[in-house]
């Protein structure tokens, strides 16, 4: 009973805190600032909307030991991403408009395509343990009622109200944090003695998934011409999936908890690869500068 009441009530509110704290961030402009940066934010949807997935079936039917974890790595390949890309992005300097726009618009879509590809997940790996009917058009209801309409809800207060919703959000953020740390310390209670085995077989995966995808992401920016910004922007978008939203769905829709290990290990693993790439574009722009002060000197 108790458990019920967590994945069906608290679980989804506090998520739904969550997608508020992400929509006072946003501003329609968000969403059409496709029409400026149309390549970027094209190679940037591609990558997380067709290629994340693609890699979490192939990584998945690759390294996953049970069809639980399979099946929790394409969930967590399916998600889009949330605030923390946008934070990471920030401390690494790079495009932070391009980055908000592409996790606008990942969120937008998901709400379709997770309940499709987590269905593919389960005819691809389910068997006897974890088999269950996917409930594709209530996930997609409740996905729409958790996650874009509270986006929908901080926009307009982030309009109506700007300062409360700069007070707000950073406070949001906070919590959101906090959340998810105590869904990880959850999860691994209630998985048990299985943690430590589940744990040593997702972390392989999830780095493999987190630095396959960061790498295609960046080699794809580049290989298109994107600027150094704009690059570390997709690279990072690509990268670090909203963690939580995987937990939530399951836990809430299909009730294993099992499902939910890899995403909980990729919280921690998209966090160590994302301070990577901050340390990576400090020493970049140090050198940079570096370089270009001999150049300002004998311009004088």
């Amino acid at each position: 009973m108790t458990s019920s009441i967590f994945s069906q009530i608290i679980l989804p509110l506090c998520l739904f805190i969550i997608m508020f704290g992400m929509g006072l961030s946003l501003q329609i402009a968000d969403f059409t600032r496709v029409g400026r940066y149309p390549k970027a934010v094209l190679i940037g949807t591609f990558g997380q909307m067709v290629l994340l997935p693609l890699a979490g079936f192939a990584v998945a039917a690759w390294l996953m030991p049970s069809a639980a974890l399979a099946i929790g790595l394409v969930l967590l390949a399916a998600c889009p991403g949330g605030t923390t890309s946008n934070l990471v992005t920030y401390l690494a300097r790079g495009d932070l408009a391009l980055s908000i726009t592409l996790t606008a618009i990942s969120s937008l879509l998901t709400i379709f395509t997770i309940p499709l590809i987590v269905s593919l997940a389960f005819l691809a790996f389910a068997d006897a343990s974890t088999e269950v009917q996917v409930p594709v058009g209530t996930m997609m209801a409740a996905l729409f009622a958790i996650t874009l309409l509270p986006v929908m809800l901080g926009m307009v207060l982030r309009a109506k109200a700007g300062r409360l919703a700069a007070w707000l959000e950073p406070k949001i953020n906070l919590f959101g944090a906090l959340f998810l740390v105590f869904l990880i310390i959850v999860i691994t209670a209630k998985q048990g003695d299985r943690i430590v085995t589940q744990v040593a077989s997702s972390g392989v995966a999830t780095l493999v998934l987190n630095v396959f995808m960061m790498s295609m992401g960046f080699l794809a920016a580049r290989g298109f011409r994107l600027n150094a910004d704009q690059s570390t922007s997709i690279t990072i978008e690509i990268g670090v999936q909203n963690s939580t939203l995987a937990i939530m769905v399951a836990t809430s829709f299909l009730a294993n908890p099992e499902i939910a290990v890899p995403a909980a290990v990729y919280s921690i693993t998209m966090y160590l690869t994302g301070a990577v790439v901050i340390g990576l574009r400090h020493r970049q722009r140090r050198q940079a500068s570096k370089l270009a002060a001999p150049l300002a000197e004998s311009e004088v």
